[in-house]
């Protein structure tokens, strides 16, 4: 993977482009953190990460609820979480949707959407048993890594999938090739790991990781089975990757850095991680802007913020006007790339096409 600014993909699905907001200059990748020499003393600000907030899988998977609500009318059922923020969850459920752990929780013949995370084949045969109507709202660069590990394990290759052991995800791409996919939960899940035959070794990776620390988990396989081969393309999103790349170009200039997201949204996580990394002197997580506590604003005069790829916008306003409230109302962008792509939705919603 390269350290440069990723760019947005090139895809044959239709896109749309936004103006870019002006960038402000700032050193990216140089971790200097706020306290040292030539510290900014101006007056409070924001720097607001671009880009930040709702990714192209992201956008199509709330969307698909959504018309699915439209065309079929409530209840609608839903496996898991849509996508893992709070806020889009509590709302879809107050129209109407109805998210379930497993489809044997799902009446016969109902309704049901499979999250943007992705689900292994013996959840669809499980829905299949059932009767159930599906609409599958995966995002397409999580079936490209469900994609990638059919193909290997064909080829006979030892999968090793890095990601977090239980994360949704992870769970719905080793379903692909059980007997095949290894998880490796972080460089420290290495030791552990044995292959048939060092050869026939190729890794993939959630997408929605730190690409540093992937990286890392990476290296130390590669130490362990030196023909280890690479994934045909980056299985991280190119989303997670300019968040990341976003924040760290932000986060050696603050003080404090707010990434807005839910816990159990790992790539909302790796942002406060990869803040912390790369010279914030603080940084949290917070669902909404009233979870901010106002002691963290104690002598602070640059705040970052951003916002995980499942967060809607408006969340991100709401901690902008508590900074406002707090004297922070000046306003810089960040800008580290443009995203243009955007999905088609499932076949079954589109406008010719019916459930």
């Amino acid at each position: 993977m390269s350290s440069a600014v990723p760019n947005t993909p090139s895809t044959s699905e239709p896109s749309a482009t936004s103006e870019p907001s002006a960038p402000i200059a700032l050193d990216l990748g140089i971790a200097r953190r706020a306290t040292t020499e030539g510290e900014y003393t101006g007056p409070k600000r924001v720097l607001l990460a671009e880009p930040r907030g709702y990714c192209a899988g992201v956008d199509r998977a709330v969307e698909t609820v959504e018309k699915a609500l439209e065309k079929h009318g409530a209840p609608i059922y839903v496996r898991k979480e849509i996508v893992h923020n709070r806020h889009v969850v509590e709302t879809l459920t107050d129209q109407g949707v109805v998210f379930v752990d497993e489809t044997d929780e799902v009446p016969e013949g109902a309704l049901l959407v499979f999250s943007a995370h992705g689900v292994s084949p013996a959840v669809h045969a499980s829905a299949a048993e059932r009767n159930l109507r599906t609409i599958d709202a995966t995002c397409p660069l999580v079936t490209k890594v469900h994609q990638e590990a059919k193909r290997f394990a064909r080829d006979d290759f030892d999968i090793l999938l890095i990601g977090h052991e239980g994360h949704e995800e992870v769970e719905g791409t080793a379903g692909e090739a059980p007997d095949r996919v290894q998880v490796v939960d972080g460089p420290e899940s290495v030791d552990a790991v044995t292959v048939r035959d060092e050869s026939k070794v190729i890794w993939l990776s959630q997408t929605t990781l730190s690409v540093d620390e992937t990286m890392d988990t990476v290296a130390r396989l590669r130490e362990k089975f030196p023909l280890l081969q690479d994934p045909p393309s980056d299985d991280i999103c190119y989303a997670t990757q300019n968040r990341q790349v976003a924040v760290k170009a932000m986060a050696p200039e603050c003080d404090l850095v707010i990434v807005v997201g839910s816990r159990n949204s790992s790539n909302s996580v790796r942002l406060v991680e990869v803040a912390l990394a790369a010279g914030a002197r603080a940084s949290y997580l917070v669902d909404y802007a009233k979870e901010v506590d106002t002691a963290w604003l104690e002598g602070v005069r640059t705040v970052g913020i951003t916002s995980g790829a499942s967060v809607p916008e408006v969340l991100v306003r709401g901690v902008l006007d508590l900074l406002a409230d707090h004297g922070f109302g000046s306003v810089e962008p960040v800008t580290t790339a443009n995203e243009t792509l955007v999905f088609a939705l499932p076949r079954e919603l589109r406008t010719s096409a019916r459930v």
